[in-house]
């Protein structure tokens, strides 16, 4: 059975593409889930691709990847700097997290440079836009082969 791992966005990562000129880049949200669900497939994973506006539907999806999913890999966008309930969440999963985003968090406003969820991740990968989905993609599977030798 393939491994499974959970892709969790926050608040508006819905939006991306919608600004061809903005900080996230022309490529739309849902063309990037398809290229993260055709790369999890070539990397023999499930992959569940998830965005939420909520705080607390994304602290629901970390407690069922407790039961659930191998991994998880989260960009939690604006809630990445203020969200105790989700850190605390992966704080009790026992996976690999890799924490994504989009932008590279350390070039913007000062407030963005630090991150809850940093805490509880096992990586980081910033500033690759959607190139850099692909690569937490590619690092979770390799977390998880390394992990079942």
């Amino acid at each position: 059975m393939s491994p499974t791992v959970f892709f969790l966005n926050g608040p508006n990562a819905n939006l991306y593409g919608l600004d061809k000129n903005g900080t996230y880049g022309s490529e739309s949200f849902a063309s990037i889930e398809t290229g993260c669900l055709h790369h999890a497939e070539n990397l023999g994973l499930e992959l569940k691709f998830r965005q939420s506006n909520h705080e607390g539907v994304l602290v629901d999806w970390i407690q069922e990847a407790r039961q659930s999913a191998d991994a998880i890999i989260i960009n939690a966008a604006g809630l990445t700097y203020s969200s105790v309930p989700i850190l605390d969440a992966l704080l009790a999963f026992e996976g690999p997290i890799i924490e994504t985003h989009m932008s590279n968090i350390w070039k913007r406003e000062s407030f963005r440079h630090h991150s809850y969820i940093s805490k509880a991740a096992t990586g980081v990968i910033a500033g690759l836009g959607a190139q850099g989905y692909r690569m937490a993609l590619s690092a979770v599977a390799e977390l998880l082969d390394e992990a079942s030798s």
